[in-house]
């Protein structure tokens, strides 16, 4: 019972005839799902997979998806998700650094060329043959090896937004303790419908897969464009009846909160959640917030139901698992004092995939566990309350030198988000070190302005960590992952003058034109200072999330609808407001 496909199969035992997958075309139940995934699984046992062999596997998101990541863990073997939407370098990237023996793809996704032996999973062929193996579930004696925890479970790569991404090796041995975990907090079971947000490039989607098939809820797919934050993760979240989702506080933010998930359970993760966003979504539902890194497997702690006063906490660790809070010689600090946050138990991972010097650096010697266990040194400050609820407080390389004095931008930020207004607030320095000074970007829930907000930070705040300036956005640019994308916040210097806020027209186009105002709200959402009718909005620099939020702007300036795949598939700006005149009345 201590590797997924025991817990998985066991949850079968139960709730055989109970649905699994929901895709938006079609509907699994338990038993068709272990059924087509031991027959899979013996198809690539066949092909030399096994115990600590690494799979990789390219399908968007699908009942197909879940099928190929069961069957790889059944056969013994370790999943390396590819997000088919990643650009094609990373991909190569990923596939050169972890040398997979196998790569499991469908048809609808191009073949990656040089590389490891390629199986498209819907060729008819090779579905014949799979139908025709048995279906009952894989023994331990058909696998290469006796399956045990300590065999890798998944392959994960961080984020890569500083410095080149690593492999993060997850074995089955935190499973148990994160489905336990699960169901004693969360509570999902038969009759729950569980949202698969996260791409499955991140270790969050794993939560979700669990949370769902070790529970006997149903887990629901559907395309990344109907994922995203405001209206089409609002009619998602409503359209499948949504009981558990878990999003970061970005895509909380900017989502509607009214109609969806009521009476169900919501939980916060990826970034710091505000006191704003608990208002928002802990009424009328159950909200918590998680707290873990990518090297255990999927988080560390978890904390609530939370509710809108005080500090938002990141809770207690889960089951089987210990979070240290020590100062630099690695001794614990006293109650309510910040210090450095070390996580150890069952669920961390093995290191880095092929990374020695990295891996030594960062998961180093358990001085309080059993001899030879390991804690990971996550980077991460924060403080343990008298009664053990945990508080984040930042990242320890988030504390800069500005003018002589040590700031910590963590402070700042918190500082910002008790503002009764303020719904995310993230601080940077800005400018070379003679000049360098801090500047605040905000999202708000009600209208005000920078002044006031920088008169309450200035309220508790010394005056070297009061931001020099405060700007209030619409809304962050994100990372793939769903958390802030700080290196694309604009500069001050380069804050777009819109036209709905009062500006120019460019190349020779009246200002109330329609392909105008369109190419004042894309500078506006992108930070930058020219966009022309012209231009690509992708090639701007603009992604999917961002498209989102300009189908909002259109919205909200002209008082139409435009579908999000309007945007994704107009060449130029123009095009774009070609299709946007095309539907104003008159």
């Amino acid at each position: 019972m201590n590797t997924v496909p025991a817990l998985f199969e066991s949850t079968v035992a139960l709730r055989g005839g109970e649905p699994a997958l929901v895709d938006g075309q079609h509907t699994l139940a338990y038993a068709e799902l272990n059924t087509r995934s031991n027959r899979l699984a013996r198809k690539l046992i066949a092909r030399g997979v096994g115990p600590d062999s690494l799979v990789a596997i390219a399908m968007p998101k699908s009942n197909e998806l879940i099928v190929a990541i069961m069957a790889v863990l059944k056969a013994g073997g370790a999943y390396l998700p590819l997000d088919p939407g990643y650009p094609a370098e990373r991909l190569s990237f990923m596939l050169s650094d972890a040398r997979p023996a196998l790569l499991l793809r469908s048809s609808e996704v191009a073949s990656f060329g040089a590389g490891p032996e390629e199986v498209v999973l819907d060729d008819p062929a090779f579905r014949a043959a799979c139908a025709a193996l048995p279906g009952h579930d894989v023994a331990q004696h058909e696998r290469r090896a006796f399956l045990r925890p300590d065999h890798l479970m998944y392959v994960i790569y961080t984020s890569g937004s500083t410095g080149r991404p690593k492999g993060v090796a997850v074995p089955h041995r935190g499973a148990r303790d994160l489905a336990a975990t699960q169901a004693a907090v969360l509570g999902a079971g038969p009759g729950d419908r569980v949202l698969q947000w996260a791409s499955m490039s991140f270790d969050a989607a794993f939560w979700d897969v669990c949370l769902a098939l070790l529970s006997g809820a149903a887990l629901v797919m559907v395309p990344a464009e109907e994922l995203l934050p405001g209206h089409p993760l609002w009619t998602t979240l409503l359209k499948h009846g949504i009981t558990h989702a878990v999003l970061p506080p970005v895509a909380l933010s900017e989502t509607d909160a009214e109609e969806v998930l009521l009476g169900g359970t919501v939980m916060s993760t990826g970034d710091s959640c505000t006191p704003t966003l608990v208002r928002k979504w802990s009424r009328q539902r159950r909200m918590f917030n998680g707290y873990g890194p990518t090297e255990v497997t999927v988080g560390a702690t978890l904390g609530g139901p939370v509710h809108g006063s005080g500090d938002i906490g990141i809770g207690t660790p889960w089951i089987g698992n210990e979070v240290y809070v020590l100062d630099g010689h690695l001794r614990p600090v006293p109650p309510g004092t910040e210090g450095e946050l070390y996580i150890a138990g069952s669920g961390l991972a093995r290191g880095y995939l092929g990374r020695f010097p990295s891996t030594a650096a960062k998961f180093v010697a358990d001085p309080f566990g059993p001899p030879g266990t390991r804690m990971y040194r996550t980077g991460d400050r924060g403080r343990r309350a008298a009664d053990g609820e945990l508080f984040f407080a930042g990242r320890a390389d988030g504390q800069v030198k500005l003018r002589g004095f040590r700031v910590e931008l963590g402070e700042i930020e918190t500082r910002l988000a008790a503002h009764p207004a303020v719904d995310v607030a993230v601080a940077v320095v800005r400018g070379e070190i003679a000049d360098a000074h801090v500047v605040a970007y905000v999202t708000t829930m009600a209208a005000v302005g920078p002044d006031d907000l920088r008169a309450h930070a200035a309220l508790s705040l010394p005056a070297h960590m009061v931001p020099a300036r405060v700007m209030v956005l619409d809304r962050f640019p994100t990372l793939a992952n769903g958390k802030i994308d700080r290196a694309s916040l604009p500069c001050p210097n380069a804050e777009a003058d819109g036209l709905p806020h009062g500006g120019r027209a460019q190349d020779g186009v009246e200002p109330e034109t329609c392909a105008a105002v369109i190419c004042a709200i894309v500078r506006d959402i992108l930070g930058i200072q020219e966009a022309r009718v012209t231009d690509n909005f992708f090639q701007l620099g603009g992604h999917s999330v961002q498209a989102t939020r300009l189908t909002a702007r259109i919205r909200e300036r002209f008082g139409i609808a435009v579908p999000i795949r309007t945007v994704l598939e107009a060449a130029t700006i123009g095009e774009l407001a070609v299709a946007v005149e095309s539907r104003l009345p008159g």
